[in-house]
């Protein structure tokens, strides 16, 4: 106790309560999962992110010799994802939700199976659609087979991969609830760099193509972005009725090394 305690008591205790009051605990706890919750959704989300773009430059650019998104498009894409979207999500308030879990050891890892599930599901949604996109997009568009059809079609990719991203920050807020809308209202951070996001990308697309390298949009193949972001949310809601095994997975494919290890000793 801060008020109550002896000195001895506060110098060998390793949390001093400052208001005597024990109420406070259920504080502490609550902000400190908040906290921990928090970076694991950014992580997930940034994860997720890196793994998309990653898996579908290589692939494009093995394949046909070309990159879909070009630097200043992935400079944008990493200022979505390192500030805007951790903005977003470390201001997510604590829940009740979180009371009900667990404590977490300190060796836990901080990706847990959940967390790569969902980045799985929605880094392999991206990674399929953007590459069907980016090797079928001028015959499933009936775009021009030339320079303006080409520009198009790679706008087109990019839009929607922002689109993607946008879209996935509501499902990074709940990686463990099927109903990620939940009190999205009550974080006006989230909801304006969400908009904010949103008007930024509608800028870009419209009036900035010379920086980034785009043409204008119609409104036909907006709503073809907006679509294909959608689905992101009932693949989200299907994706987290799998179930993932309890034990973390660094331990399952540790254990084969450390059993090597411990014959070796013998």
């Amino acid at each position: 106790m801060g008020i109550q305690g002896t000195e001895v008591a506060k110098e060998s205790s390793d949390i001093i309560i400052l208001d005597d009051n024990f109420a406070s605990v259920v504080k502490v706890v609550r902000w400190g999962r908040s906290v921990y919750a928090n970076i694991q959704k950014f992580i997930q989300f940034q994860l997720t992110v890196n793994v998309a773009a990653l898996v579908i430059n290589v692939v494009a650019a093995i394949s046909s010799g070309e990159v879909p998104l070009n630097t200043v498009q992935l400079l944008w894409v990493n200022l979505i994802m390192d500030t805007l979207g951790a903005l977003a999500l470390a201001t997510e308030p604590p829940t009740d939700h979180l009371m009900h879990r667990s404590p977490v050891g300190r060796r836990e890892p901080l990706v847990t199976n959940i967390m790569w599930r969902n980045l799985i599901i929605q880094a392999l949604y991206q990674v399929v659609v953007l590459l069907v996109l980016n090797f079928h997009g001028t015959n499933i568009l009936k775009l021009k087979n030339d320079e303006r059809g080409n520009a198009v079609k790679h706008t087109l990719i990019f839009n929607a991969f922002v689109m993607c991203q946008i879209f996935n920050e509501f499902n990074a807020r709940k990686p463990e609830e099927i109903y990620v809308f939940s009190g999205v209202t009550k974080n006006p951070i989230f909801m304006g760099v969400i908009g904010t996001t949103l008007l930024l990308q509608v800028m870009i697309i419209q009036f900035l193509g010379k920086f980034t390298s785009t043409v204008r949009l119609g409104w036909n193949l907006w709503v073809v972005s907006i679509s294909i972001a959608v689905f992101s949310w009932p693949l989200a809601m299907v994706g987290k009725l799998i179930p993932v095994p309890r034990t973390p997975l660094a331990r399952v494919f540790s254990k084969p090394y450390q059993r090597c290890i411990a014959s070796r000793n013998r």
